[in-house]
């Protein structure tokens, strides 16, 4: 079930949401009828949290049943490892390496082993003959949800919190469905406050609803339109496509992943909003960056935080000299792109980044402060975009391939004409301005009126009828079109 889906509209969303506020509010009263008000606000939250739990778990195995079962499992090893690591202090080391341990090697099988059978395979048999080792499809969200189980063992075992002894509270903090398959990422610790005593609010429920529909918007008008584009080129290959539909294409993708994936992260912030939560921010702009490393401080900004705090900091950050310094970023962008796939063109997509920040460490960084934003930008742009075409490609053969033809006049049958109409026109400048542009002009104008205009999130009669209008957009096409995908569900 994708949030953008009809089913999830009208169907488990309004469900979800009668039941959490009209069966609660009536268990409430019957709480506070018969119980002082500690205990009664302490009842209602766990029922509300009951019924979180409830759907979360309807939600994940909608899709996937079988794998449901994984995610408890999950839940249970960093449970009862959270609990070990409090209890035995004089081991905590080796109950987190062994926690650690379970957790990457579902990790691992899920995600890594399929492409490491197959390799294997293709050395052993390169006619194609022999029995595929691993067959099975990846669980949904399995990288998401491990993480935030890592980020919980291991602030527990630095002391940052306390071990969690309800089991129910554990599960819903993994599996609360508005961040359990694509994010964003939640530490534990940014969260543990709100499980038991957060505040629902009508100010807030309004926002969460104007904040998802956004989303909504991001995904279903912008994204879904340009993965047509993209898929159509990449799928006749850079060959039999012109040059000029291939630097479309490439462009066409560096807008569909920003667009699908900030999409995502908006609705499932605004979802959280709605029902009392408040989540970290995952997209903040990025293509308005002036550099690589500006550029990963605004690109899945939960993803980048979770790597800066567990693996980067504890190896040493920048503080045991230059040379470590650049081995950690290295690690830090080999490990970016393994969690993306166990792909060549994942990990070299990793690496590419890691270098790019390495160089601006050592000169490029303090060059381009003396030099025009818009050079920084060009350059940043230029990195992030052929980036992108070896992200997409997950090929090395046609990364090149595709590279090479967008520089290189080669007779491709399939021209611009066919893809660039006035719609796909109007939809590019649209998508471009959007992606940071013109909320950098509303920022000015608002810094400049000393506050008259209001701010991100606040809402307002005019936010409130472009909310309504873009639902109606969303819906129109969902109606009209069933093609509707997510790219950060393979992750």
């Amino acid at each position: 079930m994708v949030f953008s889906s009809m089913l999830f509209l009208w169907i488990f969303l309004p469900l979800v949401l009668a039941v959490y506020y009209i069966g609660s509010k009536g268990i409430g009263a019957i709480c506070a009828a018969h119980s002082s008000g500690r205990a009664s606000s302490s009842r209602f939250r766990k029922v509300s949290n009951g019924i979180l739990i409830f759907f979360s778990l309807l939600f994940y195995a909608w899709g996937e049943p079988v794998y449901i079962f994984l995610m408890l499992f999950s839940v249970a090893v960093n449970f009862a490892g959270g609990i070990l690591l409090e209890q035995n202090p004089g081991k905590k080391k080796e109950i987190l390496v062994g926690t650690i341990l379970i957790n990457l090697a579902l990790l691992g099988y899920f995600k890594y082993f399929s492409t490491a059978a197959e390799a294997i395979r293709g050395i052993f048999f390169p006619d194609g003959t022999g029995t595929a080792l691993f067959q099975g499809a990846l669980p949904i969200g399995i990288s998401f949800y491990t993480f935030q189980a890592l980020s919980y063992v291991i602030d527990v075992y630095r002391g940052e919190v306390k071990a969690q002894h309800n089991f129910w509270d554990m599960l819903l903090y993994i599996s609360f469905f508005p961040q359990l398959i694509a994010g964003p990422i939640v530490k534990y610790k940014d969260i543990a406050a709100q499980i038991s005593g957060r505040k629902e609010t009508i100010e807030k429920f309004a926002a969460g609803i104007m904040r998802f529909c956004w989303g909504l918007g991001k995904k279903v008008l912008f994204a879904n339109s340009f993965a047509k584009v993209v898929d159509d080129i990449f799928k006749y290959g850079p060959y039999a496509v012109s040059r000029k539909a291939l630097w479309l294409g490439a462009a066409l993708y560096m807008l569909q992943i920003y667009y699908d994936f900030s999409g995502y992260s908006d609705m499932a912030i605004g979802l959280g909003k709605m029902f009392g939560f408040e989540f970290q921010e995952n997209f903040n702009y990025p293509y308005v960056s002036g550099s690589v490393q500006e550029f990963w401080r605004r690109w899945h900004i939960s993803l980048s935080s979770w790597f800066r705090d567990y693996v980067y900091i504890p190896l040493g950050g920048n503080r045991k000299g230059t040379a470590c310094t650049y081995r950690n970023l290295l690690i830090v962008f080999f490990l970016t792109g393994m969690w993306h796939g166990a792909g060549m063109a994942f990990i070299l997509w990793g690496l590419y980044h890691g270098l790019f920040l390495i160089l601006e460490r050592a000169w490029l960084g303090k060059k381009l402060e003396k030099l025009p934003k818009a050079v920084g930008w060009s350059y940043t742009m230029a990195v992030v975009f052929f980036g992108w075409i070896l992200f997409r490609a997950e090929d090395l053969s046609l990364f090149f391939s595709y590279v090479r033809n967008l520089f290189v006049s080669h007779g491709g049958i399939i021209l611009l004409s066919a893809y660039l109409d006035r719609k796909m026109i109007f939809l590019i400048i649209t998508g471009i301005l959007f992606a940071g542009i013109i909320q950098r002009f509303y920022k000015v104008l608002r810094n400049h009126f000393s506050g008259k205009i209001p701010a991100d999130g606040v809402v307002t009669i005019p936010r409130i009828i472009a909310s309504v209008v873009i639902f109606w957009l969303c819906v129109t096409a969902l109606v009209n079109n069933s093609y509707n995908p997510f790219i950060y569900f393979r992750f």
